[in-house]
């Protein structure tokens, strides 16, 4: 009689030492490839952006052609107000991460109904002149700069040039990576009141706008190149402007210099001409310093070499054909002193 030949013993599979099964490495793969998707769905706006305002070169157009498609999809589907809610705005960009003042060391003095008032910021009382335009050691003016990354390449020059005067106190608040379509990441109407309270400033100087050629966020959105936009931005460049005059300062708005970018460069010609036309409409009016004529060729356009007012010839902007070198940022800021002694001014 021929034997039954019994069944193969089933197999289980192995149970890891620690107990715990292993998913399919192609389901880790799919998870994380589906991460990744919908990360790069949501920030796509801003990954292009980023790759706008980049150096020239391959780099940059392989990014542009990756993040072009996924960005106005991200735009259609208006899913860039989910990003401002990730709490991405309690990150504060890089900068001076706050105002930061220099100047002379001020002792308070006898108050004179007629040419001084007691100023109190904080923990320290000082005295300011009521004429601005006259300061002294004792009684200097108070200048506050603000900006961009831009802003700040201008403003370390500017605030070490007017502090080395003597007579002028001089506080720098600039931020990285910031501007006036953002205030979900960074609030600079907000920043500004506090900056001027804490530094009673009668003159401000605002240079910004070199990251503000993107989307302002909705919902709806309204895109850079949609005709809302102009309208809004200047409405945000006129509210900046009103906060700025309103503890009586002066206001001084300096444009953007020309780009390497040639889009880029556009860009910052279409901001350049609303932040002007709103400087001419503020009450009182603001003053508007071209920076083109300082860092651009004759004709407007860009050059990395400029020509200081010493007749030397100094390289005035960075690698990237964006931000200025500290040389570039000492010939601005000469730029912006001339034009505070010729509105009067008796900065030495």
């Amino acid at each position: 009689m021929a034997l039954k030949e019994s069944a193969p013993p089933q197999r289980y599979p192995e149970v890891p030492p620690d107990g715990r099964r292993r998913a399919p490495w192609t389901r880790v793969l799919a998870l994380g490839a589906g991460g990744f998707a919908l990360w790069f769905l949501l920030f796509a706006p801003t990954l292009q952006h980023n790759a706008q305002v980049s150096p020239v070169g391959t780099r940059r157009t392989v990014s542009l052609d990756i993040t072009g498609p996924v960005a106005l999809l991200s735009r259609g589907l208006q899913l860039s107000h989910i990003v401002s809610a990730t709490g991405r705005e309690q990150s504060l960009p890089g900068g001076t991460n706050g105002v930061v003042i220099v100047g002379p060391a001020v002792h308070p003095r006898p108050h004179h109904p007629s040419t001084h008032q007691t100023v109190v910021a904080g923990p320290t009382t000082t005295t300011t002149t009521t004429n601005p335009k006259d300061p002294t050691s004792a009684a200097p003016l108070h200048v506050l700069i603000v900006g961009d990354s831009i802003g700040l390449d201008l403003g370390g020059p500017l605030q070490y040039d007017l502090a080395q005067t003597g007579v002028v106190s001089a506080a720098l608040d600039g931020r990285e990576s910031t501007g006036l379509t953002r205030p979900d990441y960074f609030n600079w109407p907000a920043e500004l009141a506090s900056d001027l309270k804490t530094t009673q400033a009668q003159v401000v100087v605002v240079m910004i706008g070199a990251n503000d050629a993107q989307d302002f966020l909705g919902p709806p959105d309204v895109p850079y190149t949609s005709p809302q936009w102009n309208t809004l931005y200047a409405q945000r460049a006129a509210q900046f402007m009103q906060i700025a005059e309103s503890a009586g300062a002066g206001v001084y708005w300096v444009g953007m210099p020309p780009m390497q970018n040639p889009g880029l460069s556009a860009q910052m010609s279409d901001i350049n001409a609303v932040d002007q036309r709103q400087a001419q409409l503020a009450k009182p009016a603001v003053d508007f310093i071209p920076s083109t004529k300082a860092l651009g060729t004759p004709q407007g356009g860009y050059t990395a070499f400029v020509t200081n007012s010493a007749g030397q010839i100094v390289e005035a902007r960075a690698p990237d054909g964006t931000h200025l070198t500290n040389g570039g940022g000492q010939v601005l800021a000469q730029v912006v002193i001339n034009t505070l002694r010729g509105a009067g001014y008796h900065i030495p």
